[in-house]
């Protein structure tokens, strides 16, 4: 399923024919203000906001929420992430980074919620919402939300060379359910430049493309976790605990 609509005012505006003029200024104003927020430089945060989109170059909805990931990506309490989808390489053009993992992680989220179809684009924010990847206004009000929740989980990753090293502890009393400890890997920015499908004859840069994703283990939070494993390469290296069955977000933390 494509997300599409018609629009030819703001990018993000839609405008139901029954609202009155005073409710849409209002939302034309809250549209510049996400801008405006997009475009300034956040304070660098030990847990950011992750934000998973998942996106396919087959797909003609996706570029503005290709666009919309690239401003998030640029902010420090962000972290955005995109999983291209294979489910779209039958009409044209096969997305140069598809993967059916991340087919099968997004099919995951949404039967962890109970809803019977997938599309894109589609924002998972910190696991928990879900927001049409187009609806900048949507996107930014659930990241507000989600950064002015207080920590429950605390994380600490370093690297020396080709060693990772992962600390974590419960803040207070254990937690009722298990974490999943993830790794990510990505790169951070390609152009690709699409021959055939709906896209054909665009040229798209995109940002944070997720090239690896792998559990490394299931962690009970009644003793603190204590992780060393080897990596190579210099592509940032993300550590993920979400709550078991593609649960809620606990803490993130980043290396660049």
């Amino acid at each position: 399923m494509h997300i599409g609509y018609i629009n030819r005012v703001l990018p993000g505006l839609l405008i139901p024919v029954q609202e009155g003029f005073l409710r849409v200024m209002q939302r034309v104003l809250k549209i510049i203000a996400v801008g405006l927020m997009l475009a300034g430089s956040a304070q660098a945060e030990d847990n950011p906001v992750v934000v998973e989109l998942f996106t396919s170059q087959g797909c003609s909805s996706c570029p503005g929420a290709d666009n919309l990931l690239h401003e998030l990506a640029a902010r420090d309490d962000v972290l955005a992430l995109a999983l291209h989808v294979d489910y779209w390489d039958y009409i044209g053009w096969k997305d140069t980074f598809a993967s059916p993992q991340y087919t099968a992680r997004q099919k995951a989220y949404a039967k962890s919620a109970g809803a019977r179809m997938i599309y894109t684009p589609q924002m998972i924010i910190n696991g928990k919402d879900r927001v049409v990847g187009t609806h900048a206004v949507d996107v930014v009000d659930v990241i507000d939300r989600h950064k002015a929740m207080d920590p429950y989980v605390s994380l600490e990753v370093s690297r020396d060379g080709s060693r990772l090293n992962i600390r974590a502890r419960a803040i207070g009393a254990p937690l009722e359910d298990r974490l999943t400890v993830q790794l990510i890997r990505y790169r951070p920015q390609a152009r690709v430049d699409i021959e055939r499908g709906e896209n054909a004859g665009r040229s798209i840069n995109y940002v944070n493309i997720v090239t690896d994703l792998e559990t490394l283990k299931q962690w009970d939070t009644h003793e603190p976790l204590v992780i060393d494993t080897d990596v190579s390469g210099n592509q940032p290296v993300v550590i993920l605990l979400q709550h078991e069955g593609y649960g809620p977000v606990a803490a993130v933390a980043r290396l660049r």
